[in-house]
């Protein structure tokens, strides 16, 4: 039997991991980003553009929901770049294994998450905003 630790190590050994700097890229690209953290973690502050979609509802909601279909690249929905964070990067990367396995090839978690980003010196937002 794994321990949650050891589940997300081994996500790792799977996925694609990004830094700070690829993510104020892909910001930057208007590439799809999308917070796995509950709700009320959101609330309490996200990075620029991303769309909120927990953990527990990716699979389900990834081509659903209402401002992911733009971001979609509608030629080969495959190829759209994906950039996915949490608080400390496990839940992100048990989602980009997830979203991989769905199909999807370009898919990166953010090495840390949140908590690597703001201890960086970078900013986050904490207006009002849609969450699914």
């Amino acid at each position: 039997m794994l321990t949650p630790i050891q589940l997300v190590n081994q996500a790792r050994e799977s996925i694609n991991e990004c830094d700070n700097q690829a993510l104020c890229q892909a910001i930057d690209q208007k590439k799809l980003i999308i917070d796995v953290r509950e709700p009320d973690e959101y609330a309490n502050g996200y990075i620029a553009n991303a769309i909120n979609i927990p953990r527990g509802l990716i699979e389900f909601a990834i081509l659903s929901h209402p401002k992911v279909k733009p971001l979609l690249d509608e030629s080969n929905i495959s190829k759209t770049n994906i950039f996915i964070y949490c608080k400390s990067g496990g839940r992100s990367a048990l989602a980009a294994q997830s979203l991989q396995s769905l199909g999807f090839e370009h898919v990166y978690s953010l090495q840390g998450g949140i908590q690597n980003w703001e201890a960086a010196g970078f900013k986050i937002n904490k207006e009002d905003t849609f969450h699914y």
